[in-house]
Parts: structure tokens; sequence; C-alpha cells
């Protein structure tokens, strides 16, 4: 090994540390699955030169504690500001949140520092998936969490590669591509709470009863309107139907407990976002239980 490289290890078939470098620049979980190294650095300085099968570049390793999502997860690294954050907060750390949510799949609307109902709900979504008890306010262990954070729970392993799994028991709805969950959402399902609605429908007044359930099951995407909506039971923003009258929609109130009558509501700028991401005829799994 070369003379004048301090504090340095190597494991065999290690990534080049121009590759650890740049991948925290990466965007989106799938490419950071692709790009994120192998091997395990030790915080340090090093120089150049050549070291098994790895070239290494001028610069500072990254401190252990950023590196250890790139490996463990397939993440990008991330080192949290660690200040804490409550609804309506604005700044560079609101914006450093918004841009490592987005990063991990989630859809805190604009990046633009300003933590308003968008990045509630996409904060909620990640809470949820880490197992954290989803609130408004952003502090350590959240942020430990955006450091270091785990994947959602696959509900099907033997599912298609482009899919849709919503989670009742975590409220999450998750679409795969790829095999790589490239949105991830906060959602509320079904009630369960019997309901009677009457409304004018064909032009005549009419009852309608339901239980109100989200029913589990394997069920594939067919029908959509763009825009919003009329139903007998009220307005769907961009519904993609799955299940009969059951549709993904976006809807003004999506709240932290399952309150619909039966459809899975998302917040309006995923639901701005899902037509384009998800075709017709695409797997729709339905898993899971809600326990108030």
């Amino acid at each position: 090994m070369m003379r004048g490289r301090r504090r340095l290890l190597v494991v065999a078939g290690a990534a080049t540390f121009a590759t650890a470098f740049a991948v925290a620049g990466v965007s989106g979980p799938a490419q950071a699955r692709a790009a994120a190294p192998t091997g395990t650095v030790a915080t340090g300085t090093i120089t150049t030169g050549t070291v098994a099968t790895g070239t290494i570049t001028t610069g500072t390793v990254l401190p252990a504690r950023s590196a250890v999502p790139a490996r463990a997860t397939g993440y990008p690294p991330f080192t949290a500001p660690g200040k804490t954050l409550k609804l309506g907060a604005k700044g560079s750390v609101v914006k450093a949140l918004q841009a490592r949510l987005k990063e991990l799949g989630y859809v805190p609307g604009s990046v633009d520092g300003r933590y308003g109902g968008a990045t509630l709900t996409a904060l909620w979504a990640f809470q949820k998936v880490q197992g954290i008890t989803p609130t408004s306010t952003v502090a350590a262990r959240t942020w430990r969490a955006l450091e270091n954070p785990r994947a959602p729970k696959v509900l099907v392993p033997r599912g298609k590669a482009t899919r849709v799994e919503v989670n009742l028991t975590k409220q999450v709805m998750v679409l795969y591509r790829g095999g790589v969950p490239v949105l991830i959402s906060h959602i509320s399902s079904g009630s369960g709470i019997p309901y009677t609605e009457y409304a004018t429908w064909n032009g005549k007044r009419q009852r309608f009863s339901g239980s109100a359930r989200t029913p589990t099951g394997d069920y594939k995407t067919t029908w959509r309107v763009k825009g919003w909506h009329r139903s007998y039971l009220g307005q769907l923003y961009n519904p993609i139907f799955f299940n009969g009258g059951i549709a993904l929609h976006g809807a003004l109130s999506v709240p932290l407990y399952p309150a619909s009558h039966g459809c899975v509501r998302l917040p309006m700028n995923v639901a701005e976002l899902l037509p384009g991401m998800l075709g017709k005829g695409v797997p729709v799994h339905v898993r899971g239980a809600f326990r108030r």
C-alpha cells in the first residue's frame, strides 16, 4: 500500500471513492440503489493513489454516520440539521427536510423551504413507515430516521415489479416500479363505519348505504377520470378505479385515520402526480386492517 495515508480502511470489492462522493448528489431511490457504494469506510483524510481494486481521489471521507444509509439501505447519505421544526416553519432546514423526503420517494410538494400541508402529509407517511407516531413536529427521532431510513414493508414479496401496495394497517400507499418504491404516500381508507347517504342521482333523490370498508385483496387499475369526478358519495379528484367503484383519488381531507366511504384518499399533490405514473391494468394489492 502507498505511504502518506491516514486512518483509511478499505474492504475487498469496495466501490471507487469518487463514486462514494458522487452518490450524495443522486436523486431518487432507484438511482440511489444503483449508485450506492458497498465497502466500509472509516472517517479520515485520503491522498491520491490506488488500493486493491478501487481508485482513490483526493478529498475527505464522508462521516461514518452519513455513510451508513448508503451502504445499508441503498439511499444517498444525509446529515440531519437537527433543528426542531414545526408546521409553518420556513428556511433552509425545511428545504433540507423536503429534499430528503423527495429523494426517499415521498411527496412533499415543492422544495421551497415552506413547511405546509404537502410537506406535512409526506412527513406523516415517512414517520408511519419508520414506526414513528405521526406528528407535525420534526424532532430528534425523525431526523435520525431520515439519516438512516428503512424502506416500506413489502406486502407482496412475489408481486410484479410494477404494482401498488395499500397498507391499511399503516395507512400508507406505495407505488413500485422496477421493484423499487418510487412513490410513498399517506392515505385515508374506508372508515368501517356503516353509512346511509341521500343524494340526487340520475335525476332522482336516492338512498345509498354501505359498510365504508376498503376490501383487502388483489385487483388491477381500470378506468379513470381527469380532474374532479362527481359520484353519489362525493367528489373525487383524478380517481383511478381498481375495485368496482373504489378508487385511489385526491381529496381535500386526508386525516390521520380512516375516514372514506371505502375509497383510498390521497393528498391532492399526490393525486396530481399519480395518473402520470400509474397505468391501466397495474396490480393493486390491499392488505391489513387499521386498529383504532
